[in-house]
């Protein structure tokens, strides 16, 4: 699954000068705690999601890769734009959720393939480790870095513009390795998503914690399904 495109009408701030710890401001850290609240709450769908979706049938989607890619990524990103639209109300939340569900459901034919191997529950654990090892020390790094890291949007935007050139042209050729390449490439940008949109709350550029929810929980979801695919390819043993 592919990440958003990164906004950038909100990110350009004042150069920030301050003493060695980032003082947060009170909206600041509002937006950051309902963030974080609501993004360990669109867990639970995604969990209710991957459950179902382990146990539906999703070879009518492999019997047309094509066709089933291009209407999925169709879904997500009008999904997205209908999140974005509604923003700044409880509808947004509803909307959020019930993506999370969705993008659950997606991780069907993932566990299938993975817990199939026999380690693939350790398997499972090491990228769900990973990724929060990941996401926990790249906010803590934003949350208290002097640097004021907005200037990562404008090489975000350009990375989102080359990894989705590379996805849409893979989706037709169907090469192991430019997939391969693809997985590392999300791991790294979802990292510099990750350091770029706690950053930007921290430092008041965003004020809705459901557009920062949204950006984080798709990096989020970014870096464990890559993680857990190359841990399956390079690491899964098959009895």
């Amino acid at each position: 699954m592919e990440l958003k495109p990164v906004r950038t009408g909100e990110e350009t701030l004042a150069p920030y000068e301050a003493a060695p710890q980032v003082a947060i401001a009170g909206d600041a850290q509002r937006v950051l705690r309902n963030t974080y609240l609501l993004l360990a709450i669109s867990l639970v769908p995604t969990a209710i999601g991957a459950a179902i979706g382990y146990n539906l049938d999703f070879s009518f989607m492999r019997s047309s890769p094509v066709l089933s890619s291009i209407a999925v990524l169709g879904i997500f990103y009008l999904w997205i734009f209908a999140i974005e639209k509604n923003r700044n109300s409880s509808l947004g939340v509803g909307l959020l959720l019930g993506f999370t569900l969705f993008l659950g459901l997606l991780l069907g034919p993932l566990f299938q393939s993975v817990l199939g191997l026999s380690n693939g529950i350790q398997l499972v654990m090491m990228a769900a480790g990973g990724t929060a090892a990941t996401f926990f020390g790249l906010a803590g790094v934003a949350s208290v870095a002097k640097r004021d890291f907005s200037g990562l949007s404008s090489f975000l935007m350009v990375g989102f513009i080359v990894i989705m050139l590379a996805v849409l042209a893979n989706i037709f050729l169907q090469s192991p390795i430019v997939h391969l390449v693809l997985l590392g490439a999300f791991i790294l940008f979802s990292s510099a998503v990750i350091l770029w949109q706690v950053n930007n709350i921290v430092r008041g550029g965003e004020t809705s914690y459901i557009s920062a929810t949204l950006t984080l929980y798709v990096a989020l979801y970014n870096i464990f399904s890559s993680l857990l695919q190359l841990l399956g390819i390079f690491g899964g043993e098959r009895d």
